[in-house]
């Protein structure tokens, strides 16, 4: 098998060792042909960048689900049932999917990754290679591991050609993998709780921590988490006065409601606001593309857009119609957009705001909702939410 081109990163080393646990002095020149081992270590880039970085477990766990169910049915390395592999009926999709969600993070994973993703995304990498990871039957619901990648063969010192499972060790690697991710999520958690209590006495160490997350490098979910939090805090400060007479109106606070995970398939609302019913999408590019397909998915209903740009929104409005121009060249049809743009807020703007929320003694509350809402992004439980 040729040699592969393996990029290193922070975690790599992590991996090479584990692979020494298990694989001894042929840990290298298995890792070095292995197209599994290599798609690990790409998709483990993120270990060690910290509870910002995306982290997504998805198509590790539809990986790990599928090897746990090789080893634990005995055809792994010692197995009773080792070298039968292709006997076997398969592992149903109900049993994988539910120990998916019992694995750290994994609480609200789909079936996407098992169905197709892994598989997918894994030919991004290989498109030459005619094997893909998941072996699936759609009609029985029956799903293996490719164990042509699970064992490689090498040419050992001897100089002859032997083969290695890599089952155990790639369950290794995504454990560790996970407790690191886990480790950076809980002191991203913790320092959030400290900034939290220090806020109730000195609003200067919530500003600070906020400020850092609102900038334009910052992973796309925990902007959209702060941006959250910050509007959600500001308009709460707001009402309005509403009813069906004059005679009976009733005073109503805004209130900001997120309507699902990032990068979720929405339709293209990741907030709405109460009683207004005010429509918002967070979004770190300036493409017409983009912008426009999220006004139609909401056949053009007023939308509120909160880039991650310190571009002012004049700026970002003029881009988009210069580019809507070139597209359309018709101005009814790009003027017809453009009056779907109610408003668009940039990173200054959330500043601003957060300014005014520190003025109203509410910035704890900004605290409190990121931590809420990055435990529901990440899947993450803590014992303290058990307890509840």
């Amino acid at each position: 098998m040729a040699k592969l081109d393996i990029p290193r990163h922070g975690f790599t080393d992590r991996i090479e060792s584990i692979l020494r646990e298990h694989l001894g002095e042929s840990a290298t020149e298995v890792f070095r042909v292995s197209p599994l081992l290599a798609y690990l270590n790409l998709k483990t880039k993120a270990a060690n960048r910290g509870a910002k970085s995306r982290g997504a477990f998805a198509n590790h766990y539809a990986l790990y689900v599928l090897i746990e169910d090789y080893i634990g049915k005995g055809y792994g390395p010692g197995g009773a049932k080792n070298g039968s592999y292709d006997k076997y009926e398969g592992a149903r999709f109900s049993d994988l999917f539910k120990r998916q969600r019992a694995l750290p993070f994994g609480q609200k994973l789909q079936n996407h990754a098992l169905n197709a993703r892994l598989n997918d995304e894994f030919k991004k990498f290989f498109p030459t290679l005619e094997k893909t990871p998941i072996v699936r039957d759609v009609a029985s619901q029956r799903y293996w591991v490719h164990e042509d990648l699970v064992n490689v063969d090498v040419r050992g010192t001897d100089g002859k050609m032997h083969t290695y499972s890599i089952a155990e060790s790639v369950i290794a690697i995504i454990d560790e993998y996970v407790a690191t991710k886990m480790a950076a999520f809980e002191s991203f958690i913790e320092t959030c709780k400290n900034i939290a209590e220090l806020g109730s006495k000195d609003a200067s160490a919530v500003v600070e921590f906020v400020r850092g997350q609102l900038q334009p490098n910052v992973d796309a979910r925990i902007f959209e988490i702060v941006s959250f939090a910050v509007l959600k805090a500001y308009y709460g400060e707001q009402s309005i006065f509403w009813g069906w007479t004059r005679e009976e109106l009733t005073e109503e606070p805004l209130t900001l409601f997120k309507t699902g995970r990032t990068n979720a398939n929405d339709g293209g609302i990741d907030f709405v606001m109460k009683p207004l019913g005010r429509f918002f999408q967070v979004t770190e590019t300036v493409d017409v593309n983009k912008y426009f397909l999220d006004i139609d998915k909401i056949q053009r209903f007023p939308l509120t857009f909160v880039v991650k740009s310190n571009d002012t929104p004049g700026q970002i409005q003029a881009a988009i119609r210069e580019q809507a121009t070139a597209k359309y060249r018709i101005s009814a049809v790009v003027d017809s957009y453009l009056k779907a743009m109610e408003e668009v807020i940039n990173i200054p703007m959330l500043l601003e705001r957060l300014t005014d929320v520190v003025a109203t003694g509410r910035v704890v509350d900004v605290m409190s909702e990121i931590i809420v809402q990055s435990k529901a992004e990440f899947n993450y439980e803590s014992e303290d939410d058990e307890d509840r």
